[in-house]
């Protein structure tokens, strides 16, 4: 528990075992920087109870601006999560930012307790049950960034807030059995609905090969990034269009307010892909994880008297991880170099060594010579990173593009 953003190690949390800390924790209560030394400490939870209460109860941490509280699980089966202590909801009236980890969140709240000043809300491998997670939620009018990381007891989440703008989430928790805890035997979180979320720009499905079953969008009128997604979600709605495994099944809705989109597709597949563009009409920036799992004949070819408006007149930037100079993966690039109009830079990255031999060869078969934009450029890069899940940037709302990792 401290002053300070989600603890990185053991120091950083209040563990049930380990050698007791002979001090209490230091506190920065006014501020939201920590101080150099680590505000937090760690120590054997059992039987320390009243400690732990007593440290929450004292007045240093009076106006306290940042919390971050967890758990060390003990062991992979663990089947209850200790109790978020009550008194660390003290400082709901002051907290900006509130990071929860490995406990257990009460399922009823009193009517007094509201956090007024909340921006930045994370809750990870905390059981919780949908009725008091709607009721945090409610309780937040300032949150602009949630974070949802392998919880338990929420299957469907509602998410209805007049300031939240950015919003990530992956029901899988890696470090511990999530058969049972605090009885929420297999209830991980399987169904997203966006139902109204006026400033909404950011919607993260983190891991969505391993994650929710189904995501459905409302109303989110200021949407501007979206994804990763695959087709591990088998249900997306979007207004009245939906996509099962990344296959169009109805195109009636276009979404003009997204710009930043991520896909994980096999093969790669250009028709899903090109699917998705046409729901997102004003799309700038395509980022491609292709998973060659299936083979994939991509020999669609661009209709100009069926335009694609992003095709003609907005993508500007097309990243495609795991490219291997494959027939699919060729084909499949060369749709956008020769019809995108106004692409700018084109990023080919994979595990190849990219000697010259190859490079002209992918230059040639790429046709780059034929390029529909003049001022593109493209780039081979060597990378060992695979797909854009696991992204750290929910909460950093600076960062124009998280997924850019030039920015």
């Amino acid at each position: 528990m401290a002053a300070a953003a989600p603890p990185t190690g053991k120091k950083r949390r209040f563990e049930r075992n380990g050698s007791a800390s002979p001090l209490p924790p230091r506190f920065s209560p006014n501020t939201l920087a920590p101080p150099a030394a680590s505000p937090s400490t760690a120590f054997g939870f059992r039987g320390r109870q009243a400690k732990l209460d007593g440290w929450l109860r004292s007045r240093a941490l009076a106006d306290l601006r940042e919390l971050s509280f967890s758990y060390e699980v003990e062991r992979e089966a663990q089947a209850q999560a200790y109790p978020l202590p009550p008194s660390a909801l003290r400082f709901a009236p002051t907290l900006v930012v509130l990071y929860l980890s490995s406990c257990g969140f009460p399922d009823e709240m009193p009517p007094t307790l509201h956090f007024p000043r909340l921006k930045q809300l994370t809750l990870c491998s905390v059981a919780i049950s949908e009725d008091a997670i709607h009721g945090v939620l409610s309780r937040c009018p300032a949150l602009e960034s949630l974070l949802l990381q392998g919880n338990f007891g929420v299957r469907r989440l509602r998410i209805n807030s007049a300031s939240l703008r950015s919003f990530g989430f992956y029901s899988k928790s890696w470090g511990f059995s999530s058969a049972s805890w605090n009885g929420f035997a297999g209830a991980e979180l399987q169904e997203v609905v966006i139902e109204d979320a006026p400033c909404l720009e950011r919607l993260l499905p983190l891991c969505p090969n391993d994650g929710v079953a189904a995501i459905r969008v409302i109303a989110a009128p200021k949407l501007e990034i979206m994804g990763p997604l695959s087709d591990g979600i088998s249900q997306l709605h979007l207004g009245t269009t939906i996509f099962q495994e990344m296959t169009a099944v109805s195109l009636t809705t276009s979404m003009r307010s997204v710009k930043v989109l991520v896909l994980d597709s096999d093969g790669p597949n250009l028709d899903a892909v090109v699917d998705f563009l046409s729901c997102f009409p004003c799309l700038e920036r395509l980022y491609i994880a292709s998973q060659p799992f299936k083979v994939i004949k991509n020999t669609r070819r661009y209709d100009p008297l069926n335009p694609i408006e992003c095709i003609q007149f907005h993508l500007k930037k097309v990243v495609i991880r795991n490219y291997g100079g494959r027939r699919s993966d060729v084909d499949f690039a060369k749709f956008f170099v020769l019809n995108a109009k106004a692409l700018r830079e084109m990023e080919l990255a994979g595990l190849n060594n990219c000697n010259q031999k190859w490079l002209a060869n992918q230059h040639r078969r790429l046709q780059l010579e034929k390029k529909a934009s003049q001022n593109a450029q493209f780039t081979f890069k060597t990378t060992h990173t695979s797909d854009f899940s696991m992204n750290k940037h929910t909460h950093d709302l600076s960062i124009s593009d998280p997924f850019d990792r030039s920015l």
